[in-house]
């Protein structure tokens, strides 16, 4: 049986450049480690769940925690 659902999904290169944060519009950055895309600009880090990005402002968490 194939292991495809339990191998972590990366984010494509491509993707992460032309997405842009839905409050600001500003440039988004990639945590590796947290799997999320953070905007500095709006203090929000958007969750990337199975390869897609959730660009949500309801399901992002703040930074100012």
């Amino acid at each position: 049986m194939s292991d495809d659902f339990n191998t972590p999904v990366t984010v494509d290169p491509r993707l992460l450049e032309v997405l842009i944060c839905p409050v600001t519009r500003g440039r988004l950055t990639y945590d590796r480690e947290r799997n999320e895309l953070i905007s500095v600009g709006a203090k929000l880090a958007f969750p990337i769940r199975e390869g897609v990005p959730i660009m949500l402002v309801e399901d992002a968490r703040s930074l100012e925690d």
